[in-house]
């Protein structure tokens, strides 16, 4: 009697598990899809690109000027003292350090674009990762997957694509064709 008291106990509560297991929803998006798709996002792109071009060309000039002096250099070190020289390449020294400090300034790790970018991008990341949170809830997800970066999915059915809904509720239509 014991056994079988036992056997059923184990089917109800496996059936119990298996009814919550089948009660779970997943979903994904695809984050490089709604950031194509977002205004903003493009805006803050063709800000960071403005900036990037422009402290890229004040850096080529420092290194256009470095080659400029080197030539001159080369061309004229048979006419100049041994003192004059040192000074010109303690000059072509000084432009090369200036190019690095520039280069750091503007691209390093903790660099004006990497501030930028994080001035810019973060708060259209925080939104698309609250509504995300927030339809996750609602709808009774148990996860959401990004599938923009990297080959973690093999496959997908695109029925639990979120990604127009996380568009529809950011306030952005989007036209399928």
């Amino acid at each position: 009697m014991m056994k079988y008291l036992i056997c059923v106990l184990s089917f109800f509560l496996l059936g119990a598990s298996s009814l919550k297991a089948q009660q779970q929803r997943y979903g994904f998006v695809d984050t490089a899809y709604i950031l194509d798709h977002m205004p903003d996002y493009k805006s803050a792109q063709d800000q960071l690109n403005e900036s990037s071009a422009k402290w890229q060309s004040e850096i080529e000039a420092v290194y256009l000027e470095i080659k400029n002096l080197h030539a001159k250099l080369r061309k004229d070190q048979v006419f100049l003292s041994p003192e004059l020289k040192a000074k010109k390449e303690k000059e072509i020294l000084e432009q090369e350090a200036l190019a690095q400090k520039l280069q750091n300034k503007y691209f390093g790790q903790e660099g004006l674009l990497y501030k930028k970018r994080q001035d810019l991008v973060r708060p259209i990341q925080d939104d698309i990762y609250d509504t995300i949170k927030e339809i996750a809830k609602a709808g009774n997800y148990g996860m959401i997957i990004d599938k923009a970066n990297g080959p973690t999915i093999i496959y997908s059915d695109n029925k639990f694509d979120l990604s127009d809904k996380v568009l529809y509720k950011l306030g952005i239509r989007v036209n399928k064709q």
